[in-house]
């Protein structure tokens, strides 16, 4: 059969639905009917009482209604409101967070006169909403914003996460069916990064929560944040007390070992380019890392102003506000190349960064079976998608991401790829990765013509590969990737030289930044740090590839 069959319905439906690729504001009438409403003084929903209140303070309201629009039932959605000097509104009694609220099927906005702009979405399987409305003295009104869902992923078997949230617990049932997200690891809050204005810590009893039918937020997070990076750990079973920001002791990998010792499974570092991930890689630590982590910023004008912690980006390779997330990518990429079989992990960090929930997911293929233990389950064994934006559904010769395709040495494996894509916002061309170079750049219109096919690829030695799609917003990095493909010919990884002699000058490059307050101390530290320049020089000396 063509693996690109039971993709082919949904390549056609977006190709005939242009709308589902380039999301519309809201339709001109209704944005003029929300301003001629406003300009009249009529009464739609309130009394007399309220209309003189309205008036004599010098406001207006709104009510807004959000419903699904095919069902017509209301729908839980994420708001962002601003004045006409492009403040932020921050509503009453609704969860609120940096620049945005949400609120389920129904808000009552009453406003000071003038004109404002809004965005409404639903997680990144809806289609994005936006518009203007002004308010008048006195002025009354409601609306229904009606919500397109142009992707269903999970019936495709593929169920969203976000691994880094630092929200309330009190709002995390709202927020993720505001966001359309399925499970989440809420932490508390890293004394390094908490505010006034940050959102209370999440509880410290450990325990998992269902939702719904479908939604799992576990409160079993633990970050051990320091300026060096953070380790995350999705299921402590004890609250921990990890060191000040700046601290070199303990180490964290000697506190991720003792998270381990206490039952902890899963280990992520929470950003690619933290000082010390080689270090982590080297111990065998690590079950993943947030590739689209922290460091990817909805608002482009905020993205400067937050970053974590971590190895600098040459800003000459990895220019403008696009250059965070490739050289993300990168270093993930030099990990790849090394030999090593690393899932790649997605997460917002919203409650520390300015995020909403699931900016950044990862998607797990669990099929129809979606429990939190199948969810882990697939993610270990590779079959992921990381997006912060494009909804992309891969099949290599058949086979989903993780995949290992093997053959004898001499032998070549051929590879057939065919992908589905959904996005909100334009994309030019689709990537296919090899070894961390772009193999095959492909237009949307080829790749359409193909009905949703890519070109063929082949491996005479051990590799991986990953597709790729990059928007064309000039503002932020808005991708998606799949999990890596592997390649194994010969029963021989293939270890570059040149990304494993990257990592190594990584690791001499961080040990010239240890400080310790004790010859104990860096005693104790230092050996780890030995131990990474050993794995790292081995990997050199051993490499099969330049």
């Amino acid at each position: 059969m063509d693996p690109a069959a039971p993709y082919a319905p949904s390549i056609r439906r977006a190709l005939a639905l242009p709308k589902v690729v380039i999301m519309p504001k809201l339709p001109p009438l209704l944005l003029r009917h929300f301003c001629w409403a406003f300009c009249l003084p009529l009464v739609l929903l309130l009394g007399a009482g309220l209309r003189e209140s309205c008036a004599q303070s010098n406001t207006g309201e709104l009510e807004i209604r959000a419903v699904d629009a095919t069902t017509g039932e209301p729908l839980a959605v994420r708001m962002h409101l601003k004045d006409q000097k492009g403040k932020t509104v921050k509503p009453p009694k609704v969860p609120f967070w940096n620049d945005h609220f949400v609120f389920h099927g129904i808000i009552i906005l009453k406003l000071p006169v003038g004109n404002y702009t809004f965005e409404m979405e639903r997680g990144p399987e809806y289609k994005f909403r936006s518009g203007y409305f002004t308010i008048d003295r006195g002025a009354t009104d409601n609306k229904t914003v009606e919500m397109h869902r142009f992707i269903d992923m999970k019936k495709e078997g593929w169920w969203s996460g976000d691994l880094s949230v630092y929200r309330p617990a009190a709002d995390m049932d709202l927020l993720m069916r505001a966001e359309d997200l399925h499970l989440a690891v809420v932490s508390p809050p890293p004394a390094a990064t908490a505010s006034k204005n940050a959102p209370e810590a999440a509880p410290r009893e450990m325990k998992i929560e269902t939702f719904g039918e479908d939604r799992i937020v576990a409160y079993t997070g633990q970050v051990d944040a320091r300026s060096t990076g953070a380790i995350l750990s999705i299921d402590a079973k004890e609250t921990a007390v990890f060191p000040k920001e700046n601290s070199e002791y303990p180490s964290t990998l000697s506190l991720a070992r003792q998270l381990e010792e206490s039952g902890s499974t899963t280990l992520l570092a929470e950003s690619a380019t933290s000082w010390d991930l080689p270090v982590w890689v080297a111990s065998g630590t690590l079950d993943g890392i947030l590739v689209a982590g922290p460091h990817l910023i909805r608002d482009p004008l905020t993205a400067g102003k937050w970053q974590p912690a971590g190895k600098p980006l040459d800003t000459l390779l990895y220019p403008g506000r696009q250059g965070s997330g490739r050289w993300a990518s990168m270093a993930y990429y030099h990990l790849l190349n090394c030999g090593l079989r690393i899932p790649p992990a997605a997460g917002s960090g919203t409650g520390k960064s300015p995020n909403p929930l699931g900016y950044s997911r990862v998607y797990v293929h669990c099929g129809e079976k979606f429990t939190y233990e199948s969810w882990w389950e697939n993610f270990r064994k590779g079959r992921c998608i990381i997006t912060n934006g494009p909804m992309i559904q891969p099949k290599v010769n058949g086979q989903l991401p993780g995949h290992v395709f093997t053959a004898e040495q001499g032998e070549t494996v051929a590879l057939k790829i065919s992908l589905n894509l959904s996005t909100r916002e334009k994309i030019e061309y689709l990537e296919v990765v090899k070894d961390g170079k772009v193999e095959h750049e492909v237009r949307l219109d080829e790749w359409a013509a193909a009905g949703g096919k890519l070109p063929d690829i082949e491996f005479q030695k051990s590799g991986w590969l990953a597709i790729r799609a990059v928007t064309s917003n000039p503002d932020a990095y808005r991708f998606a990737s799949t999990g890596p493909y592997y390649v194994e010919i010969g029963y021989q990884p293939r270890i570059s030289k040149t990304s494993s002699q990257f990592m190594l000058d990584w690791v001499v490059e961080r040990a010239k930044q240890l400080k310790f307050a004790t010859p104990e101390e860096r005693e104790s530290v230092i050996v780890e740090h030995r131990a990474a320049r050993d794995f790292w020089t081995k990997k050199v000396e051993t490499a099969t590839d330049e």
